[in-house]
This record gives C-alpha cells, structure tokens and sequence, in this order.
C-alpha cells in the first residue's frame, strides 16, 4: 500500500491515494461529510467559480480530525492500547483528543503554552492529558518523543505521518466527487498535511488540476523550499494563523509536494482578517484565521483564477470569540 522513497534516510512510507482510499473507508461514518458552499459576491469578486470545501464544519471545527481518527484506527489493536502522544498548537490537539476517546486510547499532548484557550480546553475536555511547552525556545517533537518513550504510546505527528496525510486528503476526495473536476485546487499550508493529501487525491480526480499551497507571509518556508528544490526551515514565524506557525515541511509532505503542487503562495495578516470578515458577514461562517489562508489569496487576487472552477479548502473554525472579535473590530 505504501512506496518507499528511495532519496531520505531511514526509508519513509509514502502514501499514495490507494492509502486516501483506505482513509475514507475507514472515517466513514466517523467524520462529516462537510458541505460544499458558493457565494455569487466571491464568484464576482474573482470572475471565477469558487467551492469552498468547509472543513471548519467538521469535527473538532478542523480537518484534522480526519488525519487523527485515520491515523489510530490504523494502529493495531495491541499498539493502540497503549494510548498515543501528539504535539500541536490547537487543531490536531483536539482531533488527536477526541479521536482517541472515540476509539478509548488514552492521550497525551504537548501544546504551546500559548495555544489559543478554546483549542486548549476542548483538548483537555476531550480527555487528554496536556503538557505544555514554549514554542520559541523548546523543542515539541523532542518532548514527544520522550513521553512516547516513557510511556511506549505511539507517536503520532500532526502532518509528517502517513496515515495523517492520507486522512487529510479525503477532504479533497469528498470536494472533488460532489462538484466533479476543477481547475485549481488552493490549500492552506503549515506542516504540509493537507497540502500532501490532498494534491494525492486531487492529482488521481482532476487531470491538469492547478494545485496551490498557501501559506502565511510571516513564514513562507514552503515556497521557499518548493522554489529551491529542498526543505527549508525557518525561525518560528510569528502570524495569527497560529495552526501554521511550523518552521519546515515535513519530510514525506515535501516528497509529494515536489512531485505533485504547482506553486505556493502567502496570505498577510490583514488579508486573513478581511477574508474571516468577509465569511462572516457575506457567507455567515466563522473561519479562523489559519483556515482563511487559501481563501484570501484567491480573494484578494494573489492567485489569478479569472474563468477557472476552483476548490478551495476552508481548514478550520476554532478561534476564540474575543480574539475573532477584536480582529474583526480591529
């Protein structure tokens, strides 16, 4: 089911979209289907056709969750017993959470000690131990390893994981099957999670499908690896899309991403705030900022779709209401 890559040491499992198909049988009934939603301003606005894929409707307010339950249903069932750690600042925090007390796996998980407060207390809520960390001068993936090691749980990372990306990538999958072929496909990119998933899906659905990453402005590791041919990492950049503040690409997200993603772009502050401004007052949604960066690109003409059909996927909803509130007043 996996191909092995032949450029990094140690071999990684790549996944392919046998492995996306896998994913879905296995969410299926687990994860909303989320909706598909238009809007004739957007459309005007881009002279284009716009789908956005409304994964701030899905469990846990992210498709993460769908990478999370994907990757422990996976695990084999004496492995699973001894319960999982995962790091993250909020979205895969809380789809590990909930994922793992659907399928009774305990969970523990290393969270920036300034993770946005609902993303932290829906985590806990969900039945997760959470350990803190300071995401400016500690090492999360050091911290999980060593309460992995502790504990023997499984480590399950929020992007650079097999079964996380092919989970991810379902999101797609679903987009593509209910409005059939596009032109372009624009994710969000932090990690390189759903980025990786989907250009999987969209790559065996879409024949010549345009697919575009896009990442905050403060931290545009992305497309400074894609445009150079090999990761590269970054200070940890400061940006209120706070699920995308990782310093480099994944490791097997950066192997499919080379191989499959047109081109990256960025989104700034301002435009993430005027795209949630726009979604709540023309769409009535609530986006977070993360979940807005494919969006704003398009909308504010980053990305020029001018007559092409467009998906474009809408990550996640999880900010907290007096953050939301003072951007949007702001």
């Amino acid at each position: 089911m996996y191909v092995t890559s032949t450029v990094l040491e140690p071999p990684l499992r790549i996944p392919t979209f046998a492995d996306v198909e896998a994913a879905r049988t296995r969410i299926e009934g687990i994860a909303h289907r989320t909706p598909v939603l238009t809007s004739r301003t957007a459309d005007g606005r881009t002279g284009a056709s716009l789908f956005f894929k409304a994964e701030n409707l899905q469990r846990v307010g992210a498709f993460k969750f769908r990478g999370a339950y994907n990757a422990i249903a996976a695990l084999a069932p004496d492995v699973r017993k001894n319960g999982v750690v995962a790091f993250s600042s909020g979205n895969h925090a809380q789809a590990i959470a909930y994922a793992a007390s659907l399928q009774q796996v305990p969970a523990t998980i290393v969270m920036p000690n300034d993770a946005p407060t609902p993303k932290v207390n829906a985590t806990i809520g969900y039945g997760a131990e959470v350990v803190f960390y300071d995401r400016y001068s500690e090492d999360r993936e050091a911290i999980g390893r060593r309460l992995a090691s502790e504990s023997g749980a499984t480590l399950v990372p929020p992007y650079d994981h097999p079964d996380v990306i092919a989970g991810q990538g379902t999101a797609t999958l679903e987009l593509i099957e209910e409005i059939g072929e596009i032109d372009i496909l624009v994710t969000p990119l932090g990690g390189g999670g759903l980025l990786a998933g989907s250009a999987l899906a969209a790559r065996a659905l879409a024949s010549g499908v345009r697919i575009i990453g896009v990442e905050p402005e403060a931290g545009n590791d992305g497309q400074q690896s894609l445009r150079k041919g090999e990761i590269v990492s970054i200070p940890v950049p400061k940006s209120i899309a706070d699920g995308a503040l990782t310093p480099s690409i994944g490791h097997r997200n950066f192997s499919i991403l080379k191989a499959m993603v047109d081109d990256i772009a960025t989104a700034s502050d301002a435009e993430l705030v005027e795209t949630m401004r726009f979604f709540a007052e023309r769409m009535k949604i609530i986006v977070e900022p993360t979940g807005c960066l494919a969006a704003a690109a398009v909308l504010h003409g980053t990305i020029d779709c001018a007559g092409k059909r467009v998906g474009i996927l809408l990550s996640g909803g999880n900010v907290d209401l007096k953050t939301f509130n003072a951007l949007l007043a702001g």
